[in-house]
């Protein structure tokens, strides 16, 4: 039967049918749709008047994405309001990508002794349970006396138990769970425990916030059993379109482990970041990334990765920029802080702040003359602080330098471009002998020449059935001339300008590159190798090298970054650098400084990645160095990380990953990481050992419940993974 309403047409199909009035009843295999709503039963009786119905037996009730089975139930087909009672439902939801959270395809199933569909968006269940598992034999689910399901936003629990093979795990008064696209919402975030043989048992909780949806903050806190308290605070923002800033802070509360004697050695400290970037109108672009740490001893005793723990740098970073017609503004203010030991603790601390700088690109007034004009100026604050040495904490700095730059080619044969500079600098003091400052103004000024000599680059190309082949050889000449820096010593070193010499050099080199490009694709390099070093025409430098001790400036580590020069040189080490890009499976580095002054090999890199097989990958490192102790440290380290899939990825996970100085037999860091996910949940495990010297020796062990579509109960957290 059909029954034109004001709303619609609604259509009833039934093995019995009859009306009385205005109420309509229906019997046997009862079906009802209206305007996309699906109503079946055994029996139903509706007022197509008000648009109530009253089903019994078997009632199915199909609503968009929705579907609900019930004993018995009312419902209203035009506002879509109705209880329901002894209720199994299931809703289809959409979820958008996320690597940090196992995602399933399976729809969102409860059961219910009562269920009321307030509206079209909210559902009430009551003395439920809730899972994204098969519904049959689900792994987990949570048993809840009353939750509210918000349609695509959340479902939101009371009195929750979290149940694993049917095993209550925890009890929640209140949580709530993302239910579709939008899964930003306020609340206690899942509590986690682990365990760790410096820290003790572990456990913590923090709270999200969401304000705004420009903005979200996340305030929590952890107890170490052995140690103390750790606080732990993050603000993320994005108010406009061009503008991004957060803070981030990590302090821990230490009351310290027991040392000699007993007495306890508190690591305890703080750490801070805060970020922004922004894109201000006409052209102004305003970046902050500001650090703050107490102590190296806090970061080693604390970080949770080794890489997080054997960094010794706290750089903090400040600039106002604006770039226009072949200008540049900029008002700088940089801070470096290098921890050169954290027993004592020790440290080397560069300021340049504030600082303005103003420059231009190379620009010719003439059309058609082959002269081109540029120039650069800058004026700062500096200071630097390291042990046995502080200076003032403003040292005027001020520099104008005018340069010319000429480029002449001869047809495709020949380039030469040749770069003239006139730098003009003033000191607000200098150093004097026995690391004193004294403030006593000066001004260098030193002329400089640069001439890039590139040669014709030789080319043949190779072709197969299946791609051509290129083999491209490209050789280089650079040579460059410094003169008028004088007693190199009494300049205060903070960057690259105050390491500037007087220099007479040639640099050559030659570059082969391999490319291939398949029939009717892109071309892409396979390899590139490039092989150089440096001829000094003058050996001292103008006097700036120091016999007997590590020296280290512009003319040197523009080569190479490690030191090599302890007394005068005639040639710089012959540096090898080859990189194999195959794509898809491989990729390799292998670099190789060789010192022909001394005839010995003083480093060795190699780097490997290979995936070998679908998600596998391997990775391996070797670094070693092999120079004089005074100019750089022996070490020798290898490095490794094998592993297959990823965290949240379906089916067995595995990793593992290790640091070993081979040079002092000693295993600096080691992780495994295993985990499996089914098709609603996983389980993951990870054991790492970290070994830092004196500060710190600890095995931690973690443990991860993945609840699909929800998150993770445990403390494997995703800033601490290792597979991405």
């Amino acid at each position: 039967m059909r029954l034109p309403t004001r709303g619609g047409i609604v259509e009833i199909q039934a093995d019995r049918q009859g009306a009385a009035g205005k109420l309509y009843t229906a019997d046997g295999n009862v079906d009802i749709t209206y305007q996309g709503t699906r109503l079946r039963a055994d029996h139903i009786e509706i007022n197509f008047e008000s648009g109530d119905a009253a089903a019994r037996g078997n009632v199915r009730l199909d609503v968009e994405q929705q579907h609900l089975e019930a004993s018995e139930g009312t419902y209203n087909i035009k506002n879509g309001r109705g209880k329901f009672k002894n209720v199994r439902g299931s809703l289809r939801v959409t979820h958008l990508p996320n690597r940090n959270v196992l995602l399933s395809e399976n729809p969102f199933t409860f059961e219910a002794q009562e269920v009321e569909r307030v509206d079209a968006r909210t559902i009430v269940i009551r003395k439920a349970w809730v899972t994204v598992c098969e519904p049959d034999k689900p792994l987990w689910r949570f048993r809840a006396s009353q939750a509210t399901i918000k349609l695509e936003h959340q479902v939101a629990l009371e009195n929750a138990t979290f149940r694993f093979f049917d095993v209550p795990v925890i009890y929640l008064p209140y949580a709530t769970a993302p239910l579709g696209r939008r899964v930003r919402q306020s609340g206690f975030l899942v509590p986690h425990f682990a365990n760790s043989s410096s820290k003790g048992f572990v456990t913590g909780t923090a709270l999200y916030i969401a304000p705004a949806e420009w903005m979200d903050f996340t305030v929590g806190a952890e107890y170490y059993s052995r140690r103390g308290f750790a606080y732990a605070a993050e603000l993320r923002a994005r108010p406009l379109e061009n503008v991004s800033a957060g803070a981030s802070f990590f302090a821990v509360n230490d009351r310290g482990l027991p040392g000699p004697g007993g007495v306890r050695q508190p690591q305890g400290g703080h750490q801070t970041n805060v970020f922004l970037d922004a894109f201000l109108p006409q052209g102004w672009r305003a970046v902050m990334d500001l650090n703050q740490l107490t102590s190296l001893t806090f970061r080693l005793a604390f970080a949770e990765t080794f890489e997080r723990a054997v960094n010794s740098e706290v750089r903090s970073t400040l600039f106002l920029t604006n770039n226009f017609h072949g200008f540049s503004v900029n008002f700088t203010g940089r801070n470096y802080k290098n921890f050169l030991s954290a027993q004592p603790e020790t440290a080397v601390v560069l300021r340049q702040a504030p600082g303005a700088r103003f420059s231009s690109v190379e620009q010719s007034p003439w059309r058609n003359v082959p002269v081109y004009f540029g120039f650069g100026v800058f004026a700062d604050a500096v200071h630097r602080s390291e042990p046995g040495f502080d200076s003032p904490d403003t040292v005027q700095r001020f520099e104008i330098a005018p340069r010319i730059t000429i480029p002449l080619r001869w047809g495709p044969w020949l380039g030469i471009t040749s770069t003239f500079l006139s730098r003009s600098t003033r000191y607000g003091g200098e150093m004097a002998p026995a690391n004193t400052f004294v403030p006593q103004a000066f001004v260098r000024n030193t002329q400089e020449a640069t001439v890039d000599v590139r040669l014709p680059a030789l080319a043949r190309v190779f072709e197969t059935s299946a791609s051509r082949w290129k083999h491209v050889i490209e050789p280089a000449f650079i040579y460059r001339y410094v003169d008028g820096v004088n007693d190199f010593a009494r300049f205060l070193r903070v960057d690259e300008n105050d390491t500037l010499t007087d220099t007479n050099e040639i640099e050559y080199g030659i570059t082969n590159r391999l490319y291939r490009r398949a029939h009717g694709g892109a071309a892409e390099e396979v390899l590139s190798w490039r092989v150089a070093q440096k001829r000094y025409f003058d050996p001292s430098f103008g006097g700036a090298i120091v016999p007997g001790q590590r020296n280290v400036f512009q003319a040197l580590d523009s080569v190479t970054p490690f030191a090599f020069a302890d007394g005068r040189r005639d040639f710089s080490p012959v540096v090898s650098d080859l990189r194999v890009t195959p794509g898809g499976r491989y990729d390799a580095q292998f670099r190789i400084d060789i010192d022909p002054q001394k005839a010995n090999v003083t480093s060795v890199g190699t780097l490997v990645k290979v995936r070998p097989y679908k998600e596998a990958f391997v990775t391996l490192a070797y670094f070693g160095t092999r120079n004089d102790p005074a100019l750089q440290p022996r070490s020798q380290q290898i490095r490794a990380l094998a592993g297959y899939g990823n965290t949240t990825r379906r089916g067995f996970n595995a990793l593992f990953g290790f640091s070993y100085d081979i040079r002092q037999e000693f295993l600096q860091n080691q992780v495994i990481q295993v985990s499996y996910n089914g098709s609603c949940c996983g389980l993951g495990f990870e054991y790492r050992r970290l070994a830092l010297g004196p500060v710190r020796s600890e095995n931690q062990f973690r443990i991860a419940l993945l609840i699909a579509n929800i998150g993770t109960f445990g403390n494997l957290r995703r800033q601490e993974r290792i597979f991405e």
